[in-house]
């Protein structure tokens, strides 16, 4: 063969063999869907403590990794509409790219003492061979959600091993309108500084500008926590606990939406944390700091992982007589002066007297305000002789008379060191006299 005729031959051959294998890749596209470029991930991080949820009614609030239900790793909690609850799929961001879609499991809270809106979990699964540091939601599972806002998921476990934990922490839910009582808020945080609490956290509406000032005082000191809680930009929340009564949007600005976000907050930073009002102590009376008294408990109910604490109300209309601590160095500081209330009402045990709780957030589900919803092992009720809340407030029992209270003077028991340390803060703030 000569060499012209050769290479025209091979010139051939090689078309052909390049016809054939088009033909075959054609073929084997039409089984096998071309790849798709990876889509990247998250485009946009929400920064805020409350978050709309697109195309719906809802707020997301913050996500965590909850891997105590089978078959779930992830916890949204939110505020969902009651009558708007619809399908939604879980999208994850999966070291930088978008995984497939897994379906949301919605639980609304049971108690919503009638309000439009409800505290509600959404329960998510991660899927296979994705490293999830962000989570959304769609309503849709074809959606494309790199077009929503994402949450960072919370409290994965550090490969360096579990961060140091603190003993306590205490949760302090729906600071709102103008509250200006910054003597007895002084008092209180002091007095749980001595009992042992290393951290206060608190979520924020609103407040006088004096308790602020205090605010950031223990903010930059790192005692406090303040989280900004801008519900009232997002519906009417409500200054009463029911509906019926007092009309609105949510309870009582959130309060149980915030409940529980203290606790996944401080599940894996945390031994316990204590629920309980702003202008309520809880109080050890057979130790001088809550350690020992948790201790103690703890070794004689081992399976116990929320203790029930009494609430008992010291009327603030009494003042102890001798006037021992109307110290002329509080006179301008606004609020109320706790030492001098002694006098304790004795709660009507006929009718529903309210408990607030010290629990291990690990042990808790879901909670309420005077109850826990859902949650591992046992509970306890707390005998009054070892602990209660001081709660300084206006009467419950206003019929009672002075002679028919109980004088308490638990907190006197701590003035040497209290009543300095209360003067160093109003002193930082300039609000001493």
């Amino acid at each position: 063969m000569s060499k012209p005729i050769r290479g025209i031959f091979l010139f051939l051959l090689f078309i052909s063999i390049c016809a054939v294998m088009v033909i075959v890749n054609k073929r084997s596209t039409s089984t096998k869907a071309m790849p798709v470029a990876p889509r990247f991930c998250p485009s946009s991080v929400s920064e805020q403590s409350i978050t709309p949820l697109n195309n719906t009614k809802h707020l997301l609030v913050s996500a965590y990794m909850d891997q105590r239900v089978p078959g779930f790793d992830i916890r949204l909690i939110g505020i969902f509409r009651r009558d708007s609850i619809q399908e939604l799929h879980c999208c994850f961001c999966c070291a930088g790219y978008l995984r497939e879609t897994t379906p949301a499991k919605v639980l609304q809270h049971p108690d919503n003492y009638g309000f439009p809106f409800v505290t509600t979990d959404v329960m998510c699964q991660i899927p296979q061979n994705c490293n999830a540091t962000h989570v959304t939601l769609l309503t849709q599972s074809d959606q494309n959600g790199s077009e929503y806002i994402w949450l960072p998921i919370r409290n994965k476990k550090n490969k360096a091993g579990e961060n140091k934990k603190m003993d306590f922490t205490v949760c302090i839910s729906n600071l709102f309108g103008d509250y200006n009582n910054v003597l007895q808020f002084a008092q209180t945080l002091e007095m749980y500084r001595l009992l042992g609490v290393n951290r206060v956290v608190i979520y924020k509406t609103s407040c006088g500008p004096d308790l602020d000032r205090l605010l950031q005082s223990y903010k930059q000191e790192g005692f406090v926590e303040v989280v900004p809680w801008p519900i009232d930009k997002h519906m009417n929340p409500s200054r009463g606990w029911l509906f019926s009564s007092h009309g609105g949007d949510i309870h009582y600005f959130g309060q149980l939406t915030t409940l529980n976000e203290c606790i996944y907050r401080s599940m894996e930073r945390s031994r316990y944390v204590l629920l309980n009002d702003i202008d309520e102590i809880i109080m050890p009376y057979q130790q001088d700091n809550l350690k020992s008294l948790m201790d103690g408990l703890q070794a004689q109910y081992p399976n116990v992982g929320v203790f029930l604490i009494e609430n008992h109300i010291f009327p603030k209309k009494h003042f102890e007589p001798s006037g021992r601590f109307h110290l002329p160095q509080w006179n301008r500081v606004p609020g109320v002066n706790i030492l001098e209330h002694v006098y304790r009402e004795s709660p009507d045990r006929n009718i529903y007297h309210p408990h607030k709780m010290i629990v291990q957030p690990r042990m808790v589900e879901q909670t309420s305000v005077h109850s826990v919803l859902r949650f591992f092992g046992q509970q306890y009720k707390v005998p009054l002789d070892v602990c209660r809340i001081i709660h300084v407030r206006v009467a419950l029992l206003k019929q009672l008379k002075l002679e028919e209270l109980n004088v308490d003077k638990r907190l006197w028991d701590f003035q040497e060191k209290l009543i300095p340390n209360v003067d160093k803060v109003l002193k930082k703030l300039g609000l001493l006299a």
